[in-house]
Parts: C-alpha cells; sequence; structure tokens
C-alpha cells in the first residue's frame, strides 16, 4: 500500500462527493485519475485491505428490517456455517467473536416477520439455535480510522 491508496482510503471514509461524477471530484482532490482510482480501489478489495464498499442505508427508513444475531457454532462447523450464511441474500455480514456466540451476523430483510422467517430458516440449515439481538435505540456515531 502506497501514499495515494491511503489517501483513498481516509478519503472514501468521508464519502464520496454528491456530484454527477464523483471518482473524476475524487481524483482532482487526489492529484489523480477516476481510471486509477477505481483501479486501486478494486485492488484493495481484491487483495482483501478492503472488506467492503459500498453505501449504508437506513433500512427502517426504507420499511424494511435489520437485526444483529448470533450462533454458538461448533469450531469444527464456523467455516461450513460462516460459508452458509455468506451465500444468504439477507446476511449483510457474519464474523468470528472470541465467544460462546461465536458467529454474529445482520440480517436486512424487508419486514419483521422476514427477520422470523430467516432466523428459522438458519435454524432449520444448521441444527442451531440462534440468538436474535434486535435494535432498541439507534445511535449515530462517526467512526474515521486513518490509515
Amino acid at each position: 500500500m502506497d501514499d495515494l491508496d491511503r489517501r483513498l482510503i481516509n478519503r472514501l471514509q468521508l464519502g464520496l462527493p454528491l456530484v454527477r461524477h464523483p471518482w473524476q471530484a475524487l481524483a482532482q482532490e487526489l492529484d489523480s485519475s477516476s481510471t486509477e482510482l477505481l483501479d486501486r480501489l478494486h485492488e484493495l478489495l481484491n487483495d482483501g485491505v478492503l472488506t467492503r464498499f459500498g453505501p449504508m442505508f437506513d433500512i427502517d427508513r426504507l420499511g424494511g428490517a435489520f437485526t444483529l444475531a448470533a450462533l454458538a457454532v461448533p469450531e469444527p462447523r464456523f467455516e461450513a456455517i460462516a460459508e452458509l450464511l455468506a451465500d444468504m441474500p439477507e446476511v449483510a455480514h457474519n464474523y468470528r467473536r472470541e465467544h460462546t456466540w461465536n458467529m454474529w451476523f445482520v440480517l436486512a430483510c424487508p419486514s419483521e416477520q422476514a427477520i422470523n422467517d430467516t432466523l428459522l430458516h438458519i435454524e432449520h440449515l444448521t441444527g442451531l439455535v440462534p440468538l436474535n439481538l434486535p435494535k432498541e435505540e439507534t445511535y449515530h456515531v462517526g467512526l474515521y480510522f486513518p490509515v
């Protein structure tokens, strides 16, 4: 990772410019070209330096529902169940935690009923009962990790 990669990551954490051609505006700001910035972004994603690049939606305002959930997965089954969840369109992301509830994931669905149906489906597929942790209150925290 070089200086331009670092500047690109730092700048993208602040959001894209709200203009007709955001990559051109970023290129001008970072003394680069839009093609180079997009190529670097794809490289950073392919190399695993970045795990995700995309918009953040307020699913409640869009009429949907989401929840944080967890599974207590036996270690020999962890990777297989992680892949199973990753293939589900309702699962925004999942990750490992050092705890009895060692697999955490976020579900985004069109309704509360769809959340419940999806949790039951996961239980049926895995034989493990998910822990459902729905949001009680919204907090807006701006995160910025300078690279």
